[in-house]
């Protein structure tokens, strides 16, 4: 078991299933991308960049978030108070996992269709 699987593992299973969510999302998006724990979170290669996420009690964040103009309509909804670059997914509603895939692929380079 890797560190970010590690990770995941320490929480509830409903978090669990969520982190194990966006951890596929990743996967899928970038299958060639490196998963690590940086900054005690979940970080993955983006690019020349890290997308991190990380469990609260009421909602997953994920980091960092900015320079997507293209997809604020879609961000704005989840933009965490007083930030530019963090979003929160609160644990009782549904991840926008196609969101994050847009996001994650915005981020990589890899032209969004």
């Amino acid at each position: 078991m890797n560190d970010v699987m590690q990770y995941i593992a320490a929480f509830d299973p409903d978090i669990r299933e969520r982190l194990k969510a966006l951890r596929q999302t990743f996967l899928d998006t970038i299958p060639d991308t490196t998963e690590s724990i940086r900054y005690k979170m979940p970080a993955f290669k983006v690019g020349k960049e890290h997308l991190y996420f990380a469990a609260y009690k009421h909602h997953i964040g994920f980091y960092p978030v900015y320079g997507l103009s293209r997809l604020e309509d879609q961000i704005a909804p989840f933009r965490a108070k007083g930030t530019k670059d963090t979003l929160h997914f609160p644990h009782n509603t549904p991840l926008p996992l196609d969101l994050v895939k847009s996001i994650i692929r915005f981020k990589a380079g890899i032209e969004m269709k």
